[in-house]
């Protein structure tokens, strides 16, 4: 099960799903606010966001399955996970990317700031099409949702609680400005299953250039 970044949709992750089918069943999540779900209001908190997945997902309660999550998607995956484990159902594996730990924190105001100011953070990021960021007709569609994905990764807070007991690998860029390698290690704190952490060559979107690394752990690990 897959959670997008900030400004991601569940189409991020198709490539994902087409390398890892048939052994391996994908479900790409879908915030609302965007693409099919894009008469639905945003929801611009990580807490709120988390509390209407797992409504969302009681379904899955009984099934073994792995979360991965990229940037502000791996804070919500951790959050649904400790959902999950409040109902009794422990995750396969969680898998957190180019994300600092939840017990780590930034003073981080982009959220705040004007339209021109977000679009530049999201092209220093390089996580969006840039001829997307030049249409202006598409960014008034996508600038809101945007944008509370950002207040929502930007204003959330971990709050105390029982730790996972999962398994939890943690992969990020060695050239992410977003994530210090202590920021990542600090992943191992949170759950009391095994921790390992994988760094791979890259910035916060290392993902489009080590696909076949990043799949080749996630191959590895869900078998």
């Amino acid at each position: 099960m897959c959670f997008p970044h900030a400004g991601g949709s569940a189409s991020f992750y198709f490539p994902v799903a087409r390398a890892l089918q048939p052994g391996i069943d994908v479900l790409a999540i879908q915030y609302p606010g965007r693409q099919d779900r894009r008469h639905e209001p945003c929801i611009d908190s990580i807490h709120g966001l988390a509390d209407a997945l797992v409504e969302e997902l009681r379904d899955w309660f009984d099934r073994p399955v792995s979360f991965f999550g990229h940037s502000m998607g791996a804070s919500l995956a951790y959050e649904v996970a400790r959902r999950f484990e409040e109902r009794g159902q422990v995750l396969h594996e969680l898998f957190v990317s180019g994300r600092r730990a939840p017990s780590t924190v930034r003073d981080e105001r982009v959220h705040l700031l004007d339209d021109d100011g977000l679009i530049e953070d999201i092209t220093r990021l390089s996580g969006t099409d840039t001829q997307v960021l030049g249409d202006p007709e598409i960014l008034r569609m996508i600038l809101p949702s945007i944008r509370a994905d950002y207040r929502a990764a930007e204003t959330y807070r971990h709050t105390p609680g029982p730790l996972l007991s999962c398994p939890l690998t943690a992969l990020t860029g060695d050239d992410d400005a977003q994530v210090t390698l202590d920021e990542a290690r600090a992943w191992a704190d949170h759950s009391t299953g095994a921790f390992d952490l994988k760094v791979l060559p890259g910035g916060h979107f290392y993902l489009n250039s080590q696909a076949p690394a990043v799949l080749s752990t996630l191959k590895a690990r869900l078998r």
